[in-house]
């Protein structure tokens, strides 16, 4: 069977009915206003578009013009977006495909890859320290993606799933506003007005590459730019927190803002500055449910994002996703102030989950040039933080419509390959998403069970969860073998001789 294999028979028939031909006709036209200039007004995927509802993704960002993009709508409270406490995936029914058994049990399919023996070790160790409940042992991710992510798909699983295991030690970091309509974050309260305008690694470009750890950064310049973010309202996640830290550029000319905690404790921060640099102001607060509202007071106050985190032992996940962005967008960020902002964040382990956009390229980027590219971006990451664990996660399985078939994309297993060698390569890990979920064909399956959206390109909410689901299973089973197997004095061995050209380290005591 060729990499473009054909879904038929009823399940053919049932995807491509005249009433899913309606919907597809329908996404086609809300995208048609999304690159067709002047069509602005007939966009319908602002803030108010559900999680099912990514938006199209981004060409490539070389034609993106240098500046800056007024924010469309307020960021505001969607609780409607966030991902049920339980996600039940649907049971096989008559004229629908069954699925691995491992679908509906959320058993990985697939382990994660690690030749070296040594890429997850930083993060397992950090691991059995907070299950010891060593004092302020805390487990950062700072996780990567692109568009799935910016609805916090898969991570939003994935912290959870960490956090109801080894503990809740905060949500993390978040941009400032939301950087594109319907941006969203499980387990926390977020607000923010469109006064501020974003350069972003996708277009536009800011002029000098300084975007923060997020690929984002914004600009106030009046009293009207404001940002209110708190811990979880309710639910069993994200519900605490004892400090926040809010990351900004001090630089010639900055203004000032004013931070506001919990409506009756005010601190001003001047961003002025000689030169321009990453800088951050931490506020601690006794732990429990908080929030705090960040406002210009004098422009202009450039501001990339903010955290939340308790002094406690547990797991931190950022999941920082790019909507459109390819693994080599995050190149066009300054090389040492990208440095700066993930060594502030001082993960335990970097994740990487790209893919989807590069698929919609085909191979008009060729993969030798892919490879090269990842390894470019991998490299850097590893020399800004050498002590931490590096994961690499392959994308989804991807498909077109051609004629009356359902395809997956040529380039997928390619694609895969390529992520595949740049990670090992880099001393990474790696987790096939594609070979797990069925490898070629398998997305026009995952739709008609209700897996993956109509848009053949992205799993649902209950897809994503079982591929959350898989990624923290295998995880742990890699973890229970390093617990088993003295992995205190493995990890101890790798920091005196690191595997893989140094790829390999240990966090700080």
């Amino acid at each position: 069977m060729s990499s473009e294999s054909q879904v038929s028979g009823s399940a053919l028939a049932a995807l491509w009915s005249k009433p899913a031909k309606a919907v597809l006709t329908l996404a086609a036209l809300i995208g048609a206003a999304y690159v067709i200039p002047g069509a602005q007004k007939l966009r319908l995927l602002t803030p108010r578009a559900t999680s099912e509802q990514t938006a199209p993704a981004a060409s490539d960002s070389a034609a993106a013009p240098v500046g800056e993009a007024k924010l469309v709508d307020e960021t505001g409270d969607r609780p409607e977006m966030a991902v049920p406490d339980k996600v039940d995936v649907q049971r096989a029914a008559p004229g629908l495909p069954d699925l691995p058994a491992e679908v509906e049990t959320k058993a990985p399919p697939r382990p994660i890859e690690d030749p070296s023996g040594h890429a997850l070790d930083a993060f397992f160790t950090m691991l059995l320290r907070v299950e010891r409940k060593d004092p302020k042992a805390i487990a950062r991710i700072v996780h990567y993606g692109d568009s799935l992510l910016a609805v916090d798909l898969v991570t939003g699983t994935l912290r959870r799933q960490l956090q109801g295991r080894f503990g809740d030690a905060g949500h993390g970091y978040m941009p400032i506003a939301n950087p594109w309509p319907g941006y969203f974050h499980n387990d926390v309260w977020r607000r923010a007005s469109t006064e501020w305008t974003v350069s972003r690694v996708v277009g536009p470009f800011a002029p000098d590459g300084l975007y923060g750890l997020g690929g984002v950064t914004f600009i106030g310049r009046s009293r009207a730019a404001w940002s209110d973010f708190g811990t979880a309202k309710k639910g069993t996640f994200g519900v605490s927190a004892s400090k926040f830290g809010v990351q900004y550029l001090a630089q010639p000319g900055g203004g000032s803002f004013e931070v506001v905690i919990d409506k009756d404790r005010e601190e001003s921060v001047d961003t002025g500055a000689d030169a321009p640099l990453l800088s951050e102001r931490v506020f601690e607060v006794p732990d429990g449910p908080h929030e705090f509202e960040v406002r210009v007071v004098k422009g202009p106050v450039r501001a990339f994002g903010t955290w939340l985190e308790r002094d406690v032992p547990g797991v931190v996940l950022d999941s920082i996703g790019i909507q459109g962005a390819r693994l080599r967008f995050l190149d066009q960020e300054d090389d040492a102030h990208w440095a700066r902002a993930l060594q502030m964040r001082k993960p335990t382990m970097v994740v990487f989950e790209f893919g989807l956009n590069e698929a919609a390229d085909g191979f008009a980027y060729p993969m030798d040039r892919y490879k090269e590219t990842s390894l470019a971006v991998l490299s850097q990451v590893r020399k800004a933080v050498p002590n931490a664990s590096c994961l690499v996660i392959a994308p989804n399985d991807t498909a077109v419509k051609r004629g009356t078939s359902v395809v997956s994309r040529g380039v997928m297993p390619s694609l895969v390959s390529a992520q595949r060698e740049a990670a090992f390569e880099s001393g990474c890990a790696f987790f096939d998403t594609f070979d797990a979920m069925g490898g070629v064909g398998s997305m026009a399956t995952w739709v008609l069970r209700g897996l993956g959206q109509q848009d053949l390109t992205h799993p649902s909410t209950v897809g994503a969860d079982v591929i959350g689901e898989w990624i923290y299973q295998a995880m742990m089973d890699r973890y229970r073998v390093f617990r088993e197997g003295g992995g205190v004095m493995a990890a101890a061995s790798a920091r005196v001789a690191p595997a893989m050209s140094g790829a390999t380290g240990m966090p700080a005591p």
